[in-house]
């Protein structure tokens, strides 16, 4: 595979498209590593919240089009302007794949999940921008996956047979990128939501989100049980 050229964007042409890639936010469905430190319906709110964060954050960024590719039904908690298209494959490593190739519609795509409540509409702008220059970008998770995936266009390849949700997760993911020619602009660390350890750093850290709200609530007793 041949390495990306540095062709910059039409003038006047959005950056990037933005997908989302996640879960309906249903007790037992979503955030299960909570438990038992919280229960499903609990994880489940926080869940949701963290949801409403990243989508607030990607209305509000200035990118293209905005796909929601979701494991579920949407709720209430959808915004208007995004196009919902259902997750398909087997592994994460299929779904994500997928998600890419069902979003494309021909410029280049910057795909985040829905376990980072902090992304600002800021970090999404400098990953489209990457894009311009750089045939992917990525943004390395904490825990040694990654939280952000963008790809000047779709390729199966370069996802397809990563390991994920391992300490190794973004190293690998990274040299599949490279090894297919492709240079790599990175972004900054971030917290994916995993564990209530993560869950309280998150909320510190971002305490004027919903998901931070959400947590205080649940911690004074006002998020149901």
């Amino acid at each position: 595979m041949t390495a990306p050229t540095r062709t910059p964007a039409p003038a006047g042409a959005p950056a990037a498209d933005l997908v989302v890639i996640a879960k309906e936010p249903v007790p037992g469905r979503v955030k299960t590593r909570l438990t038992p430190a919280y229960t499903p319906a609990q994880a489940a709110a926080l869940a949701e919240a963290a949801l409403r964060d990243t989508l607030a954050a990607v209305a509000a960024a200035p990118v293209g089009r905005r796909v929601l590719a979701l494991d579920g039904a949407p709720g209430p908690w959808l915004p208007p302007g995004f196009t919902v298209v259902p997750q398909r494959g087997g592994g994460l490593d299929e779904r994500l794949a997928a998600a890419f190739t069902d979003a494309w519609a021909g410029r280049p795509l910057v795909l985040i999940g829905m376990d980072t409540p902090q992304v600002t509409p800021a970090l999404l702008r400098r990953a489209a921008r990457g894009l311009r220059e750089r045939g992917a970008v990525l943004g390395p998770a904490a825990d040694g996956g990654f939280w952000l995936l963008g790809l000047r266009r779709p390729d199966p390849g370069l996802l397809r047979g990563v390991p994920m949700s391992r300490a190794d997760t973004g190293a690998a993911q990274l040299a599949r990128l490279r090894g297919a020619g492709l240079e790599v602009a990175l972004l900054p660390e971030l917290t994916d939501v995993d564990t209530p350890a993560d869950a309280r750093a998150v909320a510190a850290l971002a305490a004027g989100t919903r998901f931070a709200a959400a947590l205080r609530g649940l911690h004074a007793g006002t998020v149901p049980a």
